[in-house]
């Protein structure tokens, strides 16, 4: 880098001037650190020869500020999939996501490589309805390749107006590369669902983990022991294709099983602030009654959380497969102008101190993902436009009272319950759990 290119560029040589300034300031008090510090001018050499190059050959001329904003992205994005730095409209797409309803199509992602990986569809939403895997690698959003695509770019391509069109096309193993056509929505998360598969023996579906989720759990195991005229005797907690959420959600739900005194789960980072303890609250809301916890390649971050620690506390059987292995805190700062960054700061443990990071949870019963349907029959549920809550009623031809047509929802919505605990137990995840379940309530008395 000659002084010329530095004069030339008055940006470039105030950047030098203060490392230098800075470097002069910390002597290297060992050859370590002088080797070290030879290292760092020389890494700032070389950026500086290629901001020059770029500014002096480039086809057209490129302002400073978007070369600057470019080199970030890339000093960020290159640390690890979760961490990026966010322009003002993507810092507010963040926050958005993180109020439980945002527009969309209903997917989490995360890079690998240079494709775009699902880590898990949102339950009810398009993407869900329109059969999208956890696994499915995306390859081409509309006409554009996502190949070498930052995550960032990939999830503004996919928003859009609610009722809009958009083509994805899906790689999965062991099929050639297929076209999904999904129509945006307004995603608005349910996070929790129970139904009481047979008598004694309830079911719920955590689909994410938001601030209300714990509450909103207990209230629905209490409903389920109201239907079933007395206390649950086992449980199905269904964590598939959870893709996580709010630390203190899962924190929240693993409390309302756990009822010894210790760790739900703890970080650890380079900084004294990144080290945290989450303690368990003692209270088992089934007071010790049987659990199996299901997780698949599709549970990640906060509900490998829970999995974890109930497991670690020998409170629940974990069945299912390994789990996505997204064991890493991110810390969103907000910078000037609307700017963001957010960086991983720290790693997650087990109560026992097994990391979760890109290793997940192992089952403690592992199962194929097979069904025991027809290969014809669909897993999901199909939901039409009569089945939405506030849909537009047809024109009342038959002039019922609004007693009748409240009476004739409610008859409805039992029927949809009745279809659900139906495809439920043709599940063969939920049903190898029942089975164990039932087996350990007869070696329970």
């Amino acid at each position: 880098m000659t002084f010329f290119n530095f004069l030339k560029y008055p940006v470039l040589l105030a950047l030098f001037i203060t490392f230098s300034s800075f470097s002069f300031q910390a002597v290297a008090k060992t050859s370590a650190e002088k080797q070290k510090l030879e290292e760092f001018f020389k890494d700032l050499e070389a950026f500086t020869i290629v901001f020059s190059d770029i500014k002096q050959l480039y086809v057209d001329d490129v302002d400073n500020k978007k070369l600057f904003e470019n080199a970030i992205k890339g000093m960020v994005s290159g640390l690890d999939p979760h961490s990026a730095y966010l322009e003002p409209k993507e810092q507010k797409d963040l926050m958005e996501s993180t109020s439980g309803k945002f527009g969309g199509l209903g997917i989490v992602i995360a890079k690998k490589d240079e494709g775009i990986q699902v880590i898990s569809p949102i339950d009810d939403t398009p993407a869900y309805r329109a059969g999208i895997q956890a696994g499915d690698l995306i390859v081409k959003i509309g006409d554009k390749p996502v190949q070498k695509m930052s995550l960032e770019d990939g999830v503004e391509l996919m928003r859009g107006e609610p009722g809009t069109d958009i083509q994805i096309t899906i790689s999965r193993k062991n099929q050639k590369p297929f076209v999904v056509d999904i129509t945006r929505e307004i995603i608005t998360i349910i996070t929790v669902k129970g139904y009481l598969l047979e008598e004694n023996i309830g079911y719920v579906r955590v689909s994410s983990f938001q601030a209300p989720t714990a509450s909103l759990l207990k209230e629905t195991i209490d409903e389920l022991v109201k239907e079933n005229g007395g206390f649950l005797e086992s449980l199905v907690l269904d964590l598939r294709n959870n893709p996580g959420g709010i630390l203190n959600g899962a924190v929240d739900v693993s409390n309302l099983f756990i009822d010894k005194t210790g760790l739900v789960v703890y970080t650890e980072g380079r900084i004294a602030n990144s080290n945290l303890k989450f303690k368990t609250e003692r209270g088992d809301i089934l007071l010790g009654s049987p659990m199996v916890v299901l997780i698949n390649e599709g549970s990640a971050s906060a509900s490998e959380i829970v999995a974890g620690a109930l497991q670690d506390h020998k409170r629940a059987i974990i069945m299912g497969a390994d789990s996505f292995g997204k064991g890493s805190v991110q810390t969103i700062i907000e910078l000037n102008e609307g700017y963001g960054l957010k960086i991983t700061t720290a790693r997650y443990y087990t109560p026992n101190g097994r990391s979760i990071q890109a290793k997940g949870i192992e089952p403690d019963i592992k199962l194929k993902n097979i069904s025991l349907e027809n290969e014809a029959e669909e897993s999901v549920i199909d939901i039409k436009e009569n089945d939405l809550e506030g849909h537009l009623e047809q024109e009342n031809s038959n002039n019922l009272s609004a007693n009748e047509i409240i009476d004739a929802q409610e008859k409805k919505q039992a029927s949809l319950d009745v279809e659900a605990i139906e495809k439920l137990k043709k599940d063969y995840f939920v049903h190898e759990a029942v089975n164990l379940l039932k087996a350990l309530t007869i070696l329970d008395k």
